[in-house]
């Protein structure tokens, strides 16, 4: 090994030493808040650091937005939460033009900041919204810009929408167009807790004192770490399996498993191999490696494509999970790539 190549290994030794500190402390800080919700905590920080916008999808009361806040505070992020509800208009959220009397009378027409203008945008009930609001948000998901009277404003980065949804509660809802689903990196399911977190929560929640998270890091530290999980190389074999997998999920892709040619209308589309392999490298940050293993890309694999899967209307009738086809794909993967193997 040259000496470069040295300066270079203690190097990523040190940026992943650093990242997996940063994280160690979020992990504390957030724990102090939220009980359980190990998995949902865990895909919402890798969204975070790979940039990556979230939907939450779990029943009300289970603590999503009280997640969202406290990682902005663990973060010293500017945190904004929007109730999403039938009446909503786009200037609601992008913010509008108003005019503006001086003290010597003079006026002029000044744009006054929506909440779209914060670091950590929580999006409530997201659906509940009219497809002409649902729109404005997702300009800004996908430009990190919001366009008002022809102009064009640039949103302060990191920029990160946190959505919400109700699964079960569907009255009165716009389902989020496909285009809109395929910009969140992650739809994380929030689970019900279980008999001892109730307790946990009821200790905490029912007490003089609430539970607070302290700083941990900058938005500065945020973006500079945010870089570094970048240049986490992927090795080809990797990015192989990440590229088969996606193409798994289509019903006319050549490793694609039988019920996904019997229930599926469409497949993932690229966005979400991008999804797999970005968080795959922040979690082998996270785990103290410089390199992307199989095993990141597979654990990534249910939160990056259960929203970007389309079922037809015989999976739709037969209530089909997409996680259940995914985890059928990684799995005839893995059996023809021991099968490639030579023993």
């Amino acid at each position: 090994m040259t000496e470069w190549d040295q300066m270079a290994q203690r190097r990523a030794e040190q940026e992943a030493g650093r990242f997996r500190r940063l994280v160690d402390g979020l992990r504390e800080q957030v724990g102090r808040v939220i009980v359980g919700m190990d998995g949902v905590i865990e895909n919402t920080l890798i969204a975070l650091l790979a940039g990556g916008h979230v939907l939450l999808e779990g029943v009300p009361g289970l603590g999503k937005t009280l997640l969202v806040r406290t990682l902005s505070e663990a973060l010293d992020l500017d945190f904004a939460r929007i109730q999403f509800t039938p009446d909503l208009m786009p200037a609601d959220i992008t913010g509008t033009m108003v005019l503006w009397e001086g003290p010597g009378g003079e006026r002029e027409f000044q744009f006054q900041h929506g909440p779209i203008f914060g670091n950590v945008v929580l999006a409530d009930e997201v659906n509940r919204a009219t497809p002409k609001t649902q729109s404005a948000l997702l300009e800004a998901m996908q430009e990190h810009s919001v366009s008002v009277a022809g102009t064009t404003h640039v949103l302060d980065e990191p920029f990160l929408v946190f959505a919400t949804q109700n699964p079960i509660e569907m009255e009165g809802t716009y389902p989020l167009p496909e285009a809109q689903l395929d910009r969140f990196l992650f739809k994380v399911r929030v689970e019900f807790p279980s008999l001892t977190e109730l307790h946990e929560i009821m200790n905490r929640t029912t007490g003089v004192e609430m539970p607070h998270a302290e700083k941990v890091a900058s938005r500065e530290e945020i973006l500079s770490l945010a870089a570094v999980a970048r240049e986490v190389p992927v090795a080809d074999h990797v990015q192989q399996f990440a590229l088969r997998l996606l193409l798994a999920t289509h019903p006319e892709g050549e490793d694609a498993p039988e019920a996904v040619r019997q229930f599926v209308r469409y497949g993932a589309s690229p966005r979400g191999a991008q999804a797999m392999l970005l968080s795959g490298k922040v979690r082998a940050l996270m785990g103290g490696r410089f390199n992307v293993a199989v095993e990141d890309v597979k654990a990534s694999a249910l939160p990056a494509l259960r929203h970007r899967i389309g079922l037809n209307f015989e999976g739709q009738a037969e209530e089909i999970d997409p996680d259940d086809l995914i985890r059928e794909a990684i799995e005839g993967l893995e059996a023809a790539t021991r099968q490639d193997v030579p023993v």
